[in-house]
Parts: structure tokens; sequence; C-alpha cells
């Protein structure tokens, strides 16, 4: 029986770039952080306090992917077109004041949405995400 989802994969262009974009900005902890033999970096992070982790999987041809599928891809990301998630927060003004003072770039303020309060983030690679405050 699966009990939980540990691990998403997030593709990035650039793992410093996203590793600064998800600790500095969003506050979130690394979990893992190990360069295999190969080159293969295996990066992950996590929301403090929370079990699931985040890959930060650079976008490369290699042991997961071609070329064509690589380049693919990055055109995707590049063009913002990849939702990658929802995250949550208590007070979602405090918390768009907060990351907008620290450079987070917001696809859309918060908007009154039927299951809450949404604003739209988007990481240094253009994937984005749905943060939202859950209406009680």
């Amino acid at each position: 029986m699966i009990q939980k989802l540990s691990h998403t994969t997030i593709y990035v262009l650039d793992q410093e770039q996203a590793l600064d974009f998800y600790t500095n900005k969003l506050g979130f902890e690394v979990r893992m952080d190990m360069t295999m033999d190969n080159g293969f970096r295996w990066l992950t992070v996590s929301p403090k306090g929370q079990d699931i982790e985040l890959v930060l999987m650079k976008v490369e041809a290699g042991m997961s992917m071609d070329e064509e599928t690589a380049t693919a891809l990055r055109t995707l990301i590049e063009k913002g077109k990849l939702g990658m998630g929802v995250f949550e927060t208590p007070d979602i003004y405090k918390t768009y004041e907060e990351l907008k003072a620290k450079g987070v770039h917001f696809r859309s303020e918060p908007e009154e949405q039927f299951y809450g309060i949404e604003a739209i983030i988007q990481d240094d690679s253009g994937n984005w995400f749905s943060l939202t405050q859950r209406k009680h």
C-alpha cells in the first residue's frame, strides 16, 4: 500500500539559481545535495517542517532524457508553460509582501477564488506555482 508521496521533481535550468530561489527567497531547507561519480547532482529542498522533498533536477540530456526531449522541456520551462504545484500559506497578503520584497516574481497578485485566495509565483527557470490561502 502506498503511504505518501516523498519526492517530486521540478525541472530547472540552473541548479544554483534554483537553490538560491527556493532557500533564500521561499525559505525552504536543503535536504540533500550530493554529486554522484558520473557528475549527476541530486539536489532536494523542502518547506520547513514538511516531509515532501522537491528534487531540483537540471534539464540536460543523459540518464533520464535524450537531447530532443531536453530541448523541448527547456523551451516549455522558459516560456513559463509548466505549472508545478500549490503552496499554501495561512496569510497570503503577508506572504505576498514578504516574497515580493525578496524579489520573487508574481504572475498574478492575490485574488479571491471560490476555494480561497490565490496568487501565482514563478521561479527563476520559469516554473510557476499557485500560492493559496484556503477559505475557512
